[in-house]
Parts: C-alpha cells; sequence; structure tokens
C-alpha cells in the first residue's frame, strides 16, 4: 500500500455537490508530488481532504495505514504551508515556530534546542527576535516552513505557496523547497498552477481538470508527452490546427491540413484507436516554430499579422486559415518584408489527437 491513499472520494463545499467525484490518489513515502492545474480544478479540496478541513462525503482517506477519513485535522500529524504565511502577526519569529511544539505539550527544555535547528536548516538563525512586519515575504514564508516542519510531521502539504512572491524570491524558495525535501525526505503534496514550479520541484505531477485527473507522470512525462489535449494545452503546446489523418505506419503518423500533408512522429499509445480518415487535432509549443520564407519540409503558409522584437527573442502572430499561430524565434526577425511565411515544425514536436 502506498503511504497516502485516497479511494473513491467524493468531497466538497457543499453536501451533495462534491467538487471531487469518484476520486483516487497515490502517493509514495518520501515523494514530493504537485497537483497542477487551473483554478476550480480541485487542487485545493484534495488538499483539504488530505488535512481533515474538509469530510469527505463517501470514500476513505488513509495515510502510513492509518484511517484518517474521520480524523479531526488537530489529530493529523500534518504540516501547512499557506500563500499568505498565516503567522500570527504579534509573536516573534521564535514564537510562531515555537507554535506547534507548545500546542503539542513538547518539553519545554526541548524548544530552544528544535527551534534553533529549524531556523538554521531554512537559513533564519539571528532572526528570532523579530516580528513578521519586519521580515521579506521570503523571510516570513520561511517562518511558516520552519512552524511546520519542527513539529516533524509525517506529511506536509503546501497550498500556491510562493504566490504572493516576486519572480527573484520564487526561485529562491523553489531551490530551498528542494533542498529541504531531499534533505529531510518529508513526503510532500505540493499544490499550484504553475507549471514552472510543478517541473522544477516534483517527483510526480498530478495534472487536474474539473475534479477529475487528466495525467500522471514525471516533470519530464508531462512535459514532453501529455497524453490530452486539456494537457497539452495547459502545459504549453499553445498552438493547435486541425486536419485529417491520411494514414499511420508504426509511429508515422501523415495528416492533411487543407490539401498540405504534414508528418508527426512521437510515439504514443493512445494513437492506437486512430484510423486514416479520422479528423484530429494537431498541438505545438511556440517555440518550436521554425519561420523561413523559403518552403521547408512540413511547413505550412502563414500570413503575418505582427511582430514583435524583444531582444533575445522575436514573438510572431500569425494566422493558417482560421487558426491563430504563435511562434517565438532566438534572436531577431527573419529577413524579409512579405507578409507571408512558411512555418515549419519538426515532426516529433507534433502532439496529435482525436478531435473531440
Amino acid at each position: 500500500m502506498s503511504f497516502i491513499e485516497l479511494t473513491n472520494i467524493d468531497a466538497g463545499y457543499i453536501k451533495g455537490n462534491p467538487v471531487l467525484k469518484g476520486f483516487h490518489l497515490s502517493v509514495e513515502r518520501g515523494e514530493l508530488v504537485s497537483l497542477l492545474g487551473p483554478s476550480g480544478c480541485g487542487k485545493t479540496t484534495t488538499l483539504r481532504t488530505i488535512a481533515g478541513f474538509i469530510l469527505a462525503e463517501k470514500g476513505k482517506v488513509v495515510i502510513g495505514g492509518k484511517d484518517y477519513t474521520f480524523m479531526p485535522p488537530n489529530k493529523r500529524n500534518i504540516g501547512l504551508v499557506f500563500q499568505n504565511y498565516a503567522l500570527f502577526p504579534h509573536l516573534s519569529v521564535y514564537e510562531n515556530v515555537a507554535y506547534g511544539l507548545k500546542r503539542r505539550k513538547v518539553d519545554k527544555k526541548l524548544l530552544p534546542g528544535k527551534i534553533s535547528e529549524v531556523l538554521k536548516l531554512v537559513s533564519l538563525t539571528g532572526f528570532e527576535d523579530r516580528l513578521p512586519a519586519q521580515l521579506s515575504g521570503g523571510q516570513r514564508q520561511r517562518v511558516a516552513l520552519a512552524r511546520s516542519i519542527v513539529i516533524e510531521p509525517d506529511l506536509l502539504l503546501l497550498d500556491e505557496p510562493l504566490s504572493n512572491l516576486d519572480a527573484k524570491l520564487r526561485d529562491e524558495m523553489r531551490a530551498e523547497l528542494s533542498r529541504l525535501q531531499h534533505q529531510l525526505g518529508i513526503t510532500m503534496i505540493y499544490v499550484t498552477h504553475d507549471q514552472i514550479e510543478a517541473l522544477s520541484l516534483s517527483s510526480r505531477i498530478i495534472v487536474m481538470n474539473e475534479g477529475n485527473i487528466e495525467q500522471i507522470g514525471t516533470p519530464e512525462d508531462i512535459y514532453e508527452r501529455p497524453s490530452t489535449p486539456f494537457v497539452a494545452r495547459f502545459i504549453g503546446f499553445d498552438n493547435h490546427l486541425s486536419g485529417k489523418l491520411l494514414n499511420k505506419t508504426g509511429d508515422k503518423i501523415v495528416i492533411d491540413i487543407d490539401g498540405v500533408k504534414l508528418e508527426s512522429r512521437r510515439k504514443s499509445d493512445h494513437l492506437d484507436s486512430l484510423q486514416a480518415g479520422d479528423l484530429v487535432e494537431l498541438y505545438f509549443r511556440p517555440g518550436n516554430v521554425i519561420l523561413s520564407h523559403k518552403k521547408n519540409k512540413n511547413s505550412l503558409k502563414a500570413d503575418i499579422d505582427y511582430l514583435n522584437y524583444q531582444g533575445n527573442t522575436t514573438q510572431y502572430s500569425l494566422h493558417i486559415g482560421s487558426s491563430n499561430i504563435r511562434a517565438v524565434i532566438p534572436g531577431k526577425p527573419v529577413d524579409g518584408d512579405s507578409g507571408q511565411i512558411y512555418l515549419s515544425i519538426a515532426p516529433d514536436k507534433l502532439i496529435v489527437e482525436k478531435k473531440e
């Protein structure tokens, strides 16, 4: 059995109207698993069900072999980190970190050693007497982490913990979280809508949509091999074209786009059901587009709406028929002043899905 098992869960905020329906989730001990998806997809509902803030109407929550389904939140040995830090503004760093230990009636003689150790772990030694208002956003989030870690939880739940930080601090805190997770070996479940966070932190990613799991995989699986149109779009395959499958031989698929043939070579089990004549959608990333004023292999003619030179890259807004296409190429714009251009995509960069 996995360390965390959610089995056949129905849970939500309004009785009889669950956000999660027949939901299943397994997490192994020591994993850092991200729940990734847009707002309202059920990520936080899943986290709150595990924490006990939402009681499941149906199903079972098991952690470490123990049934947690109806256990009160304060009886669960779970650490929580929120996006708004949830620190006591009138308490010092030391007192904030000590709060959970005091609630658990840990021997007072042990508090200084435990708190000193965890503050060193999150690089806050010397900040013991400061109030939260005297700290930066990144420092406040480190205090929140320290408070959650010091109780030695079986599980650490993090709900969008970096969303209130600026870009530089987010990068620093991502590295800090990764270091702590590897150093301590704590099982973590991390809620985010940011694919960069999920890809850089996780051992596995669970992509959610409308209360369901769309795909579970390693960061590489999710990024390179999205298994549904929703995952493809969410993970950055922003461009798509409609076409018809002409033929399929092994991993080679030939698609007709308004009389032009394009080839895809991406191995995927779900392509086994495709047959010649099926209507399909092609998905590809803006950064995988090659632009030229000469026709090349696997290319389509596109109309240029506008382009935007940004130093390291140039961004193009294009259209092919009624489809809007975005392309990002390195460096300066392609030479030539024509209002049309050829757009090429390497066969291994094209994802083919059956038209929904």
